[in-house]
Formats: structure tokens, sequence, C-alpha cells
């Protein structure tokens, strides 16, 4: 990483932003005197150039969110069956609102297709399962739910704070406010719901402007999400799942423990596997069950499959923006 001058000097606009010179410095805030916080700031005052009492007048403006806490401690909920989770995503209202979408932002969706080789309707059907198609962004501000789960959540503290030290970078690399951008409780971003890390790695400058803004630039989420795929392993041209029909009594033994595709097409056939695609019997899949609404659907998900759930460590997500995506190709078609 190349050499940071003072945060004062190189990122004066930035600075100006936060306001720090003015009640920021004077302002005793939730993380003031924190030991966890002074360590913190010495870590970025010494590794990335940053100045220290400016970062400091920061942490005096984050606040600590009880809710935040409150939200990411709760009990699990009880987890949902696909033929209960697959409704919550696949509406009419986010078909229709994903058409609208397609269709306003035809020509970028067809750029990033060309670009990066992800279809434009799985790229629509990840911001519309995200949030709504920008509906539904998170309202917490970034740097009050980083710092709340960095320096205030002991089981993922490590985590978090690695997500705000490339908070803390990205808003200076931007040159933003990092006390106003919001997000998540957990502090993903935007239409895409980026965590800052993913921002840092995988988000666009989509439409030339000199600056990444997923919250409210539609152009940059798009190219976004399609860079994130491209860079995860998606294959232009290739199906996502295909369905299989199993028999026998080793049918279970073919299930995937996990996410990764550790089975391939031939030693699910050796059990009682067969699918409704000419599939090589090298291929590496994901074989999973779902309890549809007529009873339990056998499925092995490709290479595709595989990207999409490198977004969400999920099954069910990745079948629901991989349904979502075909119902928006097949609702667009329709004049």
């Amino acid at each position: 990483m190349q050499a940071m001058r003072g945060w004062a000097t190189r990122y004066a606009p930035w600075v100006s932003l936060v306001g720090i010179l003015g009640t920021a410095e004077t302002r005793a805030g939730d993380y003031e005197g924190s030991p966890q916080v002074a360590e913190f700031v010495g870590e970025m005052t010494r590794d990335y150039g940053f100045a220290g009492e400016q970062l400091m007048g920061v942490f005096r403006e984050a606040e600590r969110k009880q809710s935040i806490l409150d939200a990411i401690s709760k009990p699990a909920e009880r987890v949902k069956q696909w033929n209960e989770y697959r409704p919550m995503f696949i509406t009419d209202a986010r078909i229709a609102r994903g058409v609208d979408f397609w269709r306003q932002h035809e020509a970028v969706l067809a750029r990033a297709e060309q670009e990066y080789g992800v279809p434009a309707q799985v790229i629509v059907s990840i911001i519309g399962v995200e949030t709504f198609f920008g509906r539904n962004t998170g309202n917490f501000r970034v740097i009050d739910a980083l710092s709340t789960l960095g320096f205030d959540y002991p089981p993922r503290a490590e985590f978090f704070r690695k997500e705000l030290r490339e908070f803390l970078l990205l808003a200076r690399e931007e040159q933003v406010d990092p006390l106003t951008l919001k997000g998540s409780y957990a502090g993903a971003m935007g239409l895409p719901q980026f965590m800052p890390s993913s921002f840092r790695a995988y988000a666009v400058d989509f439409d030339g402007d000199g600056h990444i803004n997923i919250w409210t630039n539609p152009d940059d989420a798009i190219g976004s999400v399609a860079s994130y795929f491209k860079h995860h392993g998606w294959v232009a041209g290739e199906p996502v799942v295909s369905r299989a029909d199993v028999r026998g009594e080793q049918i279970d033994e073919g299930l995937t423990t996990g996410i990764e595709p550790t089975k391939t097409v031939g030693e699910l056939r050796a059990l009682g596997w067969s699918s409704h695609d000419a599939l090589r019997d090298d291929m590496p899949v994901t074989a999973f069950r779902l309890e549809g609404d007529k009873g339990p659907e056998y499925w092995m998900g490709l290479k595709n499959f595989y990207a999409i759930t490198r977004y969400n460590r999920s099954v069910m997500y990745a079948m629901a923006v991989h349904q979502l995506s075909e119902q928006l190709v097949q609702a667009r078609g329709v004049k």
C-alpha cells in the first residue's frame, strides 16, 4: 500500500466534512476514553497514516447503539423451510418493481453483462432481494454500527473492527463524511448491501464520475454487483442449478454438508441421483434438498450457484435470487 500523508493534509475536504475541528473536538461521546478505541486509533495512525486526534474526533461523534446489540444477539428465529422462505422474496410486487428497474437501467445492465458476463436479471435480482431496489437500505449510521459491534460485541469484535478499518479507508478514498453514510445494523451498505471490505475489493465506479457511490447511484451499484460475481467465479453462459430425481436408500448420502461443491455428478449418480440436464460426471456440485409446496425437492447447484452463495452463504438465498431472476425474465417478456 502506498504511503499515506497526514489525513488532514491530503484529505482536507473529507476532514472539513466531518467537522472535527469544531464541536467534535470537545464533545464527549460514547467512546470517549475507551482503551479499545485508543488502541484502534493508534493502529490506524501507525499503519494507514491517519491523524490520531482527527480520527478520535470521529469516534467522539460515534454512538453505541443498544438496538444494534439486541439485533445481533437475539436468539436465532426458527429456520424457515423453502416453502416459507421463497414467498418472502418472490412476490408480484418485487417482480413488478424489478421489471421497472431493469427497463429504467437497461443500457447500464447490458454494459455490465457484456463487461463481466453476469446476466442482467441476476444483477437486478440481487438488488431486489437485498434492498427491494433501494427501498430498504438501512437506517443506521455505519460508523455507529461498526463501532458498536467492533468495541462492544466480543463474539465478533475482530471481524467488525476489520470492517471498521475498511470503512474508514473507503471514506477517506472516496472523500465522503463517514458520519453520514448509512446501512444495516451490521454495517452493510447501499443498494447491494456491501460490507466495507467488499466495497473496497469489488465496488466499481461504473459511471466514470471519479467516485464509487452504491447508496444512491444505481449505475455504480449495478457494476459493483457484476464485479463481485465475476471475482467470485461466475461463468458467463453457464446454468445455475439443475433439478434432480432421486431413488433408492442412499440418496441422503449425496447431500452436501455446507455450501462448497464437494460431490461430483458421477458420485451422486451412484447414490441414486439423476439430473434433469446433461451434466458431466466430473462436474462438482452442491447437492441439496428443499421442502417445497409439493414435498421435497432435490437440486444440484453448479459453479454459478456457488458464486451466488458467496454473496450470502445460504442455499435458500441463492435459490431465491435465481428463481426471482427467472421470474423477472418471464415477466419482462410480457408486453
